[in-house]
């Protein structure tokens, strides 16, 4: 145990040039010491980083607090909390919850209360019962609050807090140079006890920017901070972090005060609970997202954004050209961080990833396609003050009904292969709750709301949802049964450790995806195969250089490699991990193999 002297030298050792890059020298003493009074009582007992707060057990659900809703009464989180113990104990070891406080629109991301829980949901006990079992990662929504909140409505009456809360813009000042996320107006006028003001709002007329230049606003923060790790919060997401510190003139998003107060939220929690991971959400294009890892002091996790978008082109077109060639741009994860893999969010499919990574071409029948499978697209309006397409509203089980050429009799199986290479990658696979459970579009949900968004929300009752899961036939049940077996197989895998070594395979057969993956203790090497295309396809095992000395087995299969020159065949969509390592896996060559070129069968 460190005493106070201690902790508060390398407390300014840890913040003290942060706060000034921020804040500048002049109140700087005055903030340090604040800071340090409200951390001081929650410091843990030594100050020191946690390179390893991950492995390749660690996988992650995405869903909303209220995603299945049962008819006896049960609070949704209950129900979700039944949900997770009876479906997916042994599959996924951490949930994300999607904001769960009381909000008033954008569901849940215009927050009226942080330190409440939504009462249609449930209770903090609730919360904390899942985070018992499972690694909760909770929203922190800094950049803006609802216009209905607390400080909001104290703005607008001129008192504390949240009287210098707000950004106000002089309307007749040139804002063109903001990058938006939104069509929508970046400036709202709203009512105040001293006239009429213009207040920024990046999202929505119901979402109001909060001003970091205010240090009270950080203070406010760090206090939400801490009180969602003594929740149990195990991941804390920074949500549109890109965008919360504005100076104009400039473009307003990824600001050098940003990437700082990204770190210095890092600091805290390294301070405060070492376990617990920093993630940062920025829907931008990829060199601008990787920027958030800093000088590995930033985020812990940030999204791989340009993934979702990338397998589903490849898996449009047939060919990994263009995954491979990002791939191949990506730089390992930095010592201590790691990326957040994902294919479906409670968004839409990012577009802004894939920019310069596709041809015109290609990114139109990508556009056409999601149109012809049921989905729409929503727009934001760029530097040019142009209308373009932000991202693609649709469920991405119902985006891989097809090809190129249209649909066709392969969906699940292809949808399979694109949560297979998800979760062979390196870093932690999340799996959105639709995606387990093969949800289709929902334009229902779409009519009720008005919001496009709202197609890849669907809301299952218990009872339905059981009974498809019950008939073995649905593709609810077949795609969560396969999943879940995967899933599970992956677990067990020193390869698919998040930081271990990755390179790109550049096999002959372009339909082919393929790549290696070695355990940090370099014992085991897993090489991850995916048939991109709706038609067999040949691999040769000599292409792989697999050595001769070590028995090979495919994972996913349960097959042995019967000779390291054979030429396999690949069916539609199919995935193997072939490896040289698998204790405690039955490898039966007797009763399974793979489809081998010249096989009577």
């Amino acid at each position: 145990m460190i005493d106070r002297a201690q902790q508060h030298q390398a407390f300014t050792i840890k913040v003290k040039a942060l706060l000034e890059r921020i804040y500048g020298p002049d109140s700087l003493e005055p903030l340090l010491e604040q800071l340090f009074e409200l951390l001081q009582p929650h410091f843990a007992d030594s100050i020191s980083e946690n390179l390893y707060k991950w492995s390749q057990d660690n996988i992650l659900l995405i869903t909303y607090g209220d995603t299945i809703c049962s008819q006896n009464g049960n609070p949704p989180l209950g129900t979700l909390h039944h949900f997770l113990k009876t479906y997916l104990q042994d599959v996924v070891t951490g949930v994300h919850i999607l904001p769960f406080c009381p909000f008033s629109s954008d569901d849940g991301f215009s927050v009226i209360d942080y330190k409440a829980v939504n009462h249609e949901l449930g209770t903090w006990e609730d919360i904390q019962q899942i985070a018992q079992s499972f690694e909760l990662m909770a929203d922190l929504v800094l950049n803006h609050v609802s216009s209905q909140s607390q400080w909001f409505q104290n703005y607008l009456q001129g008192i504390e807090p949240g009287r210098d809360y707000f950004v106000e813009v002089d309307p007749e000042i040139d804002v063109s140079s903001v990058v938006r996320p939104r069509s929508s107006p970046l400036l709202v006028e709203v009512e105040t006890l001293a006239g009429p003001k213009y207040v920024w709002a990046t999202f929505s007329a119901d979402q109001i920017d909060l001003d970091f230049s205010n240090p009270q606003v950080l203070l406010e923060f760090t206090k939400i901070l801490l009180f969602y790790v003594q929740m149990g919060a195990k991941y804390i997401r920074l949500d549109a972090i890109g965008y919360l510190w504005k100076r104009l003139g400039t473009s307003c998003i990824h600001l050098p005060e940003t990437h700082a107060m990204v770190r210095l939220f890092r600091e805290i929690l390294e301070m405060v609970d070492p376990s617990v991971a920093l993630i940062t959400e920025t829907n931008v294009p990829n060199r601008e997202n990787l920027s958030y890892f800093g000088n590995r002091n930033e985020a812990h996790l940030i999204y791989n954004f340009s993934l979702p978008p990338l397998i589903l082109n490849a898996l449009l077109q047939g060919k990994a050209e263009h995954l491979k060639t990002w791939m191949m741009s990506m730089p390992p994860a930095p010592l201590g961080c790691a990326y957040f893999n994902f294919t479906a969010s409670h968004d839409g499919i990012g577009l802004r990833p894939t920019e310069g990574l596709l041809t015109e071409t290609e990114y139109q029948t990508l556009l056409q396609c999601m149109e012809d499978f049921g989905g729409t697209l929503s727009m934001r309006t760029n530097a040019e003050g142009i209308d373009s397409p932000y991202e693609i509203n649709i469920s991405f089980f119902d985006a891989l009904q097809g090809t190129a050429k249209g649909k066709d009799q392969w969906q699940i199986e292809r949808f399979i292969c694109s949560q297979t290479i998800m979760m062979s990658l390196e870093g932690i696979p999340a799996f959105y709750i639709h995606s387990l459970l093969a949800t289709h579009n929902d334009w229902e949900n779409v009519h009720r709301t008005g919001r496009k968004r709202s197609i890849n929300r669907h809301q299952w009752s218990l009872p339905a949802l059981e009974q498809q899961l019950e008939d073995e036939q649905s593709p609810h049940a077949i795609v969560l049964k396969e999943l879940t077996r995967l899933i599970k197989i992956r677990r067990q895998q020193d390869a698919f450790h998040p930081n271990a070594t990755q390179y790109t395979l550049h096999l002959p057969n372009k339909a082919l995806f393929a790549f290696w993956r070695q355990s940090m203790a370099r014992d085991q090497s897993i090489f991850s195969i995916h048939n991109l295309s709706d038609r067999k396809q040949k691999l040769k095992l000599s292409d792989l250089n697999l050595v001769t000395i070590d028995p090979w087995y495919d994972l996913i299969s349960g097959a042995c490699i019967r000779g390291i020159y054979d030429t396999l065949l690949l069916n539609p969509y199919q995935s193997l991990w072939i490896t040289n390592k698998f204790e405690g896996l039955e490898a039966d060559g007797q009763t399974c193999h793979l489809e081998v070129e010249g096989d009577d069968d």
